[in-house]
């Protein structure tokens, strides 16, 4: 499987520069980075939350949790919740389930960025398949995510 073109035909559009890097299949954003041999903290994980308004991905790295209270007060969002399953999947028909790519922007979803992911040099996210990474520097990032809300929503996962 490619990168989903609807993906592809919004890098493009935007003249983004990035690197498809292939590795084992992954079932989940630890195993990815570690079949990819990369940081977590530089694979951007997306999170899709919902409330009464609509869908809002979040995108963090993929070693950290999205802290909702901290996030729906960012947002002015009162009841904020992980997506349904069933929603995030039809809306990203195109996509592998759990492997949708942190740039939910191409797909008219609201998205909101944090800042931990803009101190990394280089950032990842999934192509859309379990097999698939695009990698970026952290300019060519920052330049995709300049216009989306930005903060800090993200904690570290309690073991």
């Amino acid at each position: 499987m490619s990168i989903p073109s609807r993906l592809s035909s919004y890098l493009d559009q935007r003249g983004a520069r990035y690197e498809i890097c292939v590795h084992e299949p992954s079932s989940n954003s630890a195993q990815t980075a570690r079949s990819a041999r990369v940081s977590p903290h530089q694979l951007a994980k997306p999170v899709i939350v919902e409330d009464d308004a609509g869908l809002v991905m979040v995108v963090l790295p993929a070693d950290r949790n999205v802290r909702l209270g901290e996030l729906s007060r960012a947002l002015d969002h009162k009841h904020l919740r992980l997506a349904e399953k069933s929603r995030v999947e039809a809306l990203f028909a195109d996509c592998e389930h759990g492997a949708v790519p942190a740039l939910g922007m191409a797909w008219g979803i609201e998205t909101v960025v944090d800042d931990e992911l803009e101190a990394s040099e280089v950032v990842y996210m999934e192509g859309g398949d379990h097999e698939r990474l695009l990698r970026m520097s952290h300019d060519q990032f920052h330049a995709l995510m300049l216009a989306e809300r930005h903060g800090h929503f993200s904690g570290h996962p309690i073991h």
